[in-house]
């Protein structure tokens, strides 16, 4: 009879985490003040780890098209295995914001990396703005940085923020969270993903694995020497698919003046 029971409760409980859990994308929404003229709505999306238009991924446009952010940051790990541009060019050209989606490598994109050229031309026919160790301003106000993977390619901090003006809201982009302690202070604000929050999570004990990078950061906010950062648990796996009381996320904050 108990070891029924048992049996029964983990077949429900893979059931969950291979079928259930990794489609349940839970919409965080967050505030900030920061010196913008007016509010800006972030959508934050990491480790997207796309194979397709799949459920997942039709579930994420739905929230977007519903939330109506402001723009799209994306912390690398959008594709999931080699010569798999195709799926993420097909899902760039379906997201949209006033201000656009901008990308930054993960390690996967370096792991599998194109010739530069054909690189940027993926992102660039597909509608979105990749940057590897540079900025834009996206408003008098705002603008966006972007590194390299600090992990797994070559990230330039200066070379990132150079030119930017001293008052203006700066929001930098990487991949490995770990880099906070070198780059706390910068920017007004810092995204970073990598961790998938553990991805498989037992109660009261630490993840099981994390990859190189990650550092002492896991998810959600962190403040040091004047910046905060975000650490997203991301949208897709990688190694198993499962995903284990650590459900996939979109986040959107809201910088006020």
């Amino acid at each position: 009879m108990i070891i029924g029971v048992l049996v029964s409760l983990l077949v429900l409980l893979a059931i969950d985490a291979a079928l259930i859990e990794p489609f349940r994308i839970q919409v965080t929404h967050y505030q900030l003040r920061g010196p913008v003229n007016s509010p800006l709505k972030i959508a934050h999306l990491s480790d997207i780890h796309t194979h397709g238009m799949g459920g997942r991924e039709r579930r994420l446009l739905e929230i977007l098209s519903a939330e109506k952010p402001d723009i799209i940051l994306i912390t690398g790990d959008t594709i999931s295995q080699q010569n798999q541009y195709a799926p993420a060019e097909s899902l760039f050209l379906q997201m949209h914001a006033p201000l656009g989606v901008w990308v930054v490598r993960g390690n996967f994109e370096n792991n599998y990396r194109l010739a530069a050229r054909r690189e940027r031309a993926i992102y660039d026919d597909a509608g979105a703005h990749l940057l590897v160790n540079a900025n834009h301003a996206v408003r008098p106000d705002v603008w966006v940085a972007g590194l390299d993977d600090p992990t797994s390619g070559d990230a330039k901090l200066d070379a990132a923020l150079a030119g930017i003006p001293s008052g203006a809201f700066s929001i930098l982009m990487f991949h490995s969270p770990a880099f906070f302690d070198v780059a706390a202070g910068r920017a007004s604000l810092c995204l970073a993903g990598h961790t998938h929050g553990g991805q498989v999570r037992i109660p009261f004990m630490k993840p099981l694995w994390l990859p190189k990078g990650v550092g002492r950061f896991l998810e959600g906010w962190y403040e040091e020497r004047g910046s905060r950062m975000y650490v997203s648990r991301g949208l897709g796996m990688s190694k198993l698919q499962i995903r284990f009381l650590c459900r996939p996320e979109v986040t959107l904050i809201t910088v006020e003046p």
